[in-house]
């Protein structure tokens, strides 16, 4: 096939072609802000950019569980700072019943209170967040005790799901995040029998120490409260060590997430100012190739004859 142009178009319209896909570059660059789009744009650095792309998906979500694990882990902490102060009235309350110069009748007036007591208690353990127990364990959306007076602590355990959840940090660890109620305030030997520092347990026992006017089981409450009390205090530091590592991995996590922008805008990010000079040169290019084509010679050697 013979070309209908001669050298000098076929040049003309090969640097006009060039042009406009430079420009075409740039625009897609200036309005995306990108200047790898497509894999086609950069094939070599496609495997890379996947990669911390990926990376900065997985890490957003880490930051999402920790924001979750931090709401929780306050409320928890907040609950339990409740419940030592339950547990600091109960003291008073077995102090007062453990008096000789209280009768039967003020015994009675106070377990009243201790009732009370236990059933803040069992409240405090049902605590909520965005409908989720935190004191739930693995099955946070029931509630784990519920006030039974005729049970030797008080209550009646409604789920006893352990507490096994773990947060994920950016470094590539993980960390315990809660306990269960029953860690917390129903603490059981290996048999199930109710164990020292048996949080309802001392409270219930108080109450019924006070109701039969028994000196002797309200001396013996009072000192399951001092070891229930301690009991609670453990638990609470937990919670502030959780709060502790939360805020480290945040932190850790933020300025990860930052370092993952800067290396994917490295890799994908246009330089607008560059691509916007190169539309501007390569319209100005364009313009002066049309202006000079146009005053090329059109004479042929057909006007020459005749």
């Amino acid at each position: 096939m013979i070309s209908s142009l001669n050298p000098s178009s076929e040049a003309f319209l090969g640097n006009i072609d060039r042009l406009q896909r430079t420009i075409e570059e740039a625009s897609r660059q200036v309005s995306s802000g990108k200047r790898v789009n497509v894999a086609s744009d950069a094939p070599s650095e496609i495997d890379t950019i996947l990669q911390l792309r990926t990376g900065q998906a997985r890490n957003q979500q880490i930051q999402a569980n920790l924001a979750v694990a931090k709401t929780d882990a306050a409320a928890a902490d907040n609950a339990l700072n409740s419940a030592t102060k339950l547990m600091d009235r109960a003291r008073s309350l077995a102090a007062q019943g453990a008096s000789f110069t209280l009768d039967a009748s003020g015994r009675q007036s106070l377990a009243g209170e201790a009732q009370s007591l236990l059933e803040q208690m069992v409240a405090i353990s049902r605590t909520t967040v965005q409908g989720r127990y935190v004191f739930g364990g693995d099955s946070d959306d029931s509630p784990p005790y519920q006030v039974d007076l005729t049970a030797d602590n008080g209550v009646t355990r409604l789920t006893n799901a352990p507490a096994t959840r773990r947060v994920e940090d950016s470094s590539g660890g993980s960390f315990a995040v809660a306990k269960s109620a029953a860690e917390i305030f129903d603490a059981r030997n290996a048999d199930d029998s109710l164990a020292t520092g048996n949080v309802f347990a001392a409270l219930n026992s108080l109450r019924t120490g006070l109701l039969a006017n028994d000196t002797t089981q309200i001396t013996t409450a009072s000192s399951a409260i001092e070891v229930a009390a301690r009991q609670l205090n453990l638990s609470q530091a937990f919670y502030g060590t959780v709060q502790n590592r939360i805020d480290d991995a945040s932190n850790y996590s933020s300025a990860y997430d930052m370092q993952l922008k800067i290396e994917l805008g490295q890799k994908q990010d246009a330089d607008v100012t560059a691509a916007a000079l190169a539309i501007t040169q390569g319209n100005t290019q364009l313009q002066a190739a049309f202006a000079m084509q146009a005053k090329m010679p059109r004479t042929t050697l057909f006007d020459f004859m005749g």
